[in-house]
């Protein structure tokens, strides 16, 4: 239930993100907005782990470099959201957005990458992932 919980809880903030973003983006430009919402999420981040206190700074050293760049995804991200956003509107792009985000966690269960357990997908998950696109067709009709 927790993990749900926080899923509906991202879900929602990257929705709230992805029009405030927007919204920024036409008064100063994308890229600005990509980088004061990168620079307001770290001091965030920082000021929870400060509190938080649980930090383990030896853990570092066990991370793959790769897997520490994961962030810098986040600029690709928004930059691509935003536009989106304004090339196509909220819904849309949010649903073509979880789309892809389900396509490609279905490869990377479905192939075991990144050291997650590989899972065996089966017809449900097929049907499913074909019912969210019609219903995407359906929303942009």
């Amino acid at each position: 239930m927790r993990g749900i919980i926080f899923a509906i809880l991202a879900g929602a903030c990257i929705t709230l993100q992805g029009v405030a973003n927007a919204r920024i983006s036409q008064d100063i430009g994308t890229w600005q907005a990509a980088t004061i919402t990168q620079f307001t999420g770290f001091i965030l981040a920082l000021v929870i782990l400060l509190f938080a206190r649980d930090a383990r700074k030896q853990g570092f050293r066990q991370v793959k470099p790769l897997y520490l760049f994961g962030g810098a995804f986040a600029a690709i991200i928004i930059f691509s959201e935003v536009t989106a956003i304004r090339n196509i509107g909220v819904t849309f792009t949010i649903s073509a957005l979880l789309i892809a985000q389900l396509f490609l966690t279905f490869v990377i269960d479905s192939r075991g990458w990144f050291g997650v357990v590989k899972q065996k997908m089966r017809l449900p998950q097929f049907i499913g992932i074909g019912l969210m696109i019609a219903g995407v067709i359906i929303l942009k009709l």
